[in-house]
């Protein structure tokens, strides 16, 4: 178990899949919990307060909805998809949008913007579910974490680092569907961390973006430390 020395663990599920435990909170991100990097048993997450969704994608929503029924988490997310994650039968959702900010136990979320898009499946049609988004989290002692969603790389990502300083960033590196490690070391370049978790590469053939890559990328900014978890492993 690797240690980053704020009292909050973070657990990667594989894809995009984050739990962030700490502080009195717990919270989860993108619950894909059945993608082929690492299945996980929705009995084996544990208690959640929390789940975040970027946007309506199968792969992002994943396990949304029995989780949050199982749990009794609230549910974030844009206000589309939130409405549609409603109708399908989550019990508590907060609907938000970018520039938002939504303050409960300690915490504040905050939304983001991405570049990419987002649909989500109804009833056997794909429906529109708002703009993909990303989440700024600052847990109650000012640790402030960056999930970027799946995102091309943007500019303002320098306006995320002035205006919340993320210590932290969860960033996509695979390719194909999002960017790829040359992009994702620019965006470091931007947000400036101390530490990235690369996500969102190697579940299917055509994310071949690797940690490696990215670390080759970034030799020039020894500063901030790479931390590629494997699926179901724990950062502290």
């Amino acid at each position: 178990m690797a240690t980053i020395g704020r009292d909050v663990a973070i657990t990667y599920y594989g894809h995009a899949a984050f739990k962030l435990a700490g502080q009195g909170v717990s919270l989860l991100i993108d619950p894909w919990l059945s993608n082929p990097l690492s299945t996980t048993p929705l009995g084996e997450v544990g208690p959640l307060d929390y789940i975040l969704v970027t946007h309506g994608h199968g792969d992002h929503v994943g396990e949304t909805v029995p989780l949050a029924q199982q749990t009794g988490a609230t549910v974030v997310a844009i206000h589309e998809l939130s409405q549609i994650l409603l109708g399908l039968g989550v019990p508590k959702v907060v609907g938000m949008n970018k520039g938002g900010s939504f303050t409960a136990d300690g915490l504040t979320i905050t939304m983001t913007h991405a570049v990419h898009s987002s649909t989500a499946e109804v009833e056997g049609q794909m429906v529109a579910a708002g703009d993909p988004v990303g989440f700024v989290v600052r847990f109650p002692d000012g640790f402030t974490v960056y999930h970027a969603g799946d995102t091309a790389v943007f500019r303002d990502m320098e306006l995320i680092r002035e205006l919340y300083r993320p210590e932290l960033v969860m960033l996509p590196i695979g390719s194909h569907y999002v960017m790829n490690p040359a992009e994702a070391a620019y965006a470091c370049r931007l947000l400036m961390p101390r530490w990235v978790i690369p996500m969102h590469y190697g579940t299917f053939p055509v994310l071949t973006g690797t940690p490696e890559e990215l670390a080759e990328h970034l030799q020039d900014l020894p500063d901030i430390r790479i931390l590629p978890l494997k699926p179901g492993e724990t950062v502290e």
